[in-house]
């Protein structure tokens, strides 16, 4: 039962939920047409639970990098775990070089490490943009189309759908999105996401929505999915009513809170209850993540590590003091942290608009880290595929 199975269930606005589907990624459905965007870091198999716990929808893994999969590194491995009730199993995976992501594929397939595989074209760190990979490949189009190919071909022998999340492009110069998602559709992809934002905005500004909607008109036969600023189910709601997309990501918006699925799935449900926690509520949920997070890393002292960047996002606009604050970011153990919310006055009601909108990576547009001459041409030559060649091994710590 969830924690928020209690009087927490407040109405919200009587918003009927637009016309949309349950959502079909290949043989695997979904009620509810959500998708848990990758996060490095974040949505781990303890996070996903949490999430589940909430609501339904497609939880993704953190991305693997193709290279150290193959090589079986033990992140790699750690990564790829996934609960005994987990269904679907759902990996991304990242590589900038077609034959290393089809072995890693087909070592998917082989050994049976999960139902469904999403590859990444939509990172803009630098470390994965310099080497040509993330939101920088999908430029060069030929590469973009032979990974493509490959994982779906190695896929296909199980029947597991391969799904692709990108960005609108490099920069506003230099656009992609349209080009890639046509490509991926005729290799066979079950469904094509979209972040409407270029690699060089990162997190900033708003997402393009109407770039979601010019895919959605591109690409006909498979599911198009929208990202970015979907903080609320009501943004989900619109986001779908403006651009007809066939459901959402949601990546930001359910840090520190994972109850957002549960709202979620009541929006689309056409339901008007939504989750408007105390902090009572909010201090389990945080217990109950920091406990998963124990199991999954098999080490207390680690896992309670780990929940610490999530304290910020849990407690936001709650009247937690910056002292208590500091301390929560130093717990190290689960009695340590019961400690710390003993001090608590659970009895403080939601805050309102204070606990809402955006949580996570933010800053400003910057200039992208490519090789050397990327933008020169839309095909792999010259010292770029000298760069791409190396970037596999530059990256597979996991």
């Amino acid at each position: 039962m969830s924690l928020l199975d209690t009087p927490q269930h407040v109405a919200g606005p009587a918003t009927p939920a637009p016309a949309v589907g349950p959502l079909r990624i290949g043989p695997h459905t979904s009620t509810t047409p959500v998708v848990l965007a990758p996060m490095a870091g974040i949505t781990n198999s303890a996070f996903r639970r949490l999430c589940r716990e909430h609501g339904q929808g497609f939880y993704v893994s953190e991305m693997v990098t193709s290279r150290a999969l193959v090589e079986r590194s033990a992140e790699s491995m750690r990564l790829v775990t996934f609960d005994a009730d987990e269904q679907p199993r759902s990996l991304q995976l990242y590589g900038v070089d077609p034959v290393t992501v089809a072995a890693a594929v087909r070592m998917v397939v082989e050994e049976d490490l999960a139902d469904h595989v999403d590859l990444n074209f939509g990172c803009p760190v630098p470390k994965v943009t310099r080497r040509g990979g993330g939101a920088a490949l999908p430029w060069k189009a030929g590469l973009f189309r032979s990974i493509v190919a490959g994982a779906v071909r190695e896929a296909s022998r199980a029947g597991i759908p391969v799904t692709v999340k990108m960005r609108k492009g490099v920069d506003d110069d230099h656009l992609t999105y349209l080009d890639a998602g046509r490509a991926a559709e005729a290799e066979g992809v079950a469904a094509v996401a979209l972040h409407g934002r270029t690699a060089a905005q990162h997190y900033s500004g708003q997402a393009d929505w109407e770039a979601i909607a010019r895919l959605k008109d591109a690409v006909t036969t498979v599911p198009v999915l929208g990202n970015g600023d979907v903080w609320s189910a009501e943004d989900a709601l619109e986001l779908v009513r403006r651009t007809g997309c066939d459901g959402v990501v949601v990546g930001r918006g359910c840090l520190g809170r994972p109850w957002l699925f549960a709202d979620l799935e009541a929006g689309f449900a056409g339901r008007p209850e939504r989750h408007r926690p105390g902090l009572d509520v909010v201090t389990a949920t945080i217990r109950r993540h920091a406990e998963l997070l124990c199991e999954h890393f098999g080490d207390e002292l680690r896992g309670c590590r780990d929940v610490r960047k999530h304290v910020a996002w849990y407690f936001k606009g709650y009247a937690v003091g910056g002292d208590l604050r500091a301390r929560l970011a130093l717990v190290d153990s689960l009695a340590a942290l019961d400690d710390l919310i003993a001090t608590m006055d659970l009895s403080q009601p939601y805050p309102g608009e204070a606990a809402e909108g955006s949580r996570g990576r933010a800053g400003s547009p910057q200039r992208v880290a490519l090789p050397e001459g990327w933008l020169e041409d839309r095909e792999l030559s010259g010292a770029a595929l000298e760069v791409v060649r190396q970037a596999e091994l530059a990256v597979s710590g996991g």
